[in-house]
């Protein structure tokens, strides 16, 4: 198995401008599949093109879109992926192509084609949907969000989606932004419950720097970046730069 991450979580919220939305998004090549977790937003699209073209990857080689719920930020590209299959829980796509339009972070359009594409797989429960890929239900934030585990031979990667968003949800068993508070603390008992049923599993949360499960706890793989470039004069040339991994919010 290689894990490719191609777009990082970040585990904050705009506080003047609606969603922040910045997502993870991994390709993992896993026998002869190519799987792609999630596939971010719309303004994530010329980065994606970017760090697909870095790894050599064609968007027509990936065959297996593993959506972990519907909303925007995670499922807004999988038709990019002309060739795979885009799975979901059956109980999200039901609840998404049903809804009117709201003010939330549901794209109504897309969830009404995912009802109705022929490349769309409905996750009906836990188990194995391809041979070392599991699905697991793990409902809260949405009614039908999924957590896809990936295993091989030498090697674990689980993905939590928003189901569990970082590592203050997984820690410390509450959540942010759930439609049903009791039943996503139970998801992230069941997400701690699978990340420590395999020593050294990497889980790769949505919207946080991926984790592996080491005594005595987790530890992060990799340094988290983020950060945001401004215009705030007359000059084109001059900006300025927003680090957003320094907690005392120094420029």
């Amino acid at each position: 198995m290689k894990v490719l991450p191609l777009t990082q979580g970040y585990p904050g919220k705009s506080t003047e401008h609606g969603g922040l939305g910045w997502s993870s998004v991994t390709l993992v090549r896993h026998g002869e599949r190519l799987l792609l977790a999630d596939t971010g937003s719309f303004g994530m699209r010329s980065l994606l093109a970017q760090r697909l073209a870095a790894h050599d990857v064609d968007p027509a080689e990936v065959t297996d879109v593993l959506l972990t719920h519907a909303h925007y930020d995670h499922a807004a590209n999988y038709l990019l992926f002309p060739s795979a299959a885009v799975w979901i829980g059956a109980a999200e796509l039901d609840w998404a192509a049903s809804r009117q339009a709201a003010f939330d972070p549901l794209p109504e359009l897309y969830a009404a084609d995912l009802a109705n594409n022929p490349r769309t797989r409905r996750v009906t429960g836990d188990g194995e949907i391809l041979p070392g890929l599991e699905a697991f239900l793990a409902p809260g934030h949405t009614p039908g969000s999924v957590v896809y585990r990936v295993r091989d031979a030498d090697d674990t990667v689980l993905f939590s989606g928003d189901a569990a968003k970082n590592r203050a949800e997984l820690l410390g068993g509450d959540v942010d932004m759930t439609l049903d508070r009791e039943v996503s603390r139970a998801s992230v008992r069941k997400i701690l419950d699978l990340w420590r049923e395999y020593p050294d599993t990497l889980l790769v949360p949505g919207h946080d720097v991926p984790m592996r499960w080491r005594a005595p706890g987790p530890e992060y793989v990799g340094e988290r970046a983020a950060g945001i470039r401004s215009w705030f004069g007359e000059d084109l040339a001059a900006t300025t730069h927003f680090d957003l991994t320094d907690p005392e919010g120094n420029q």
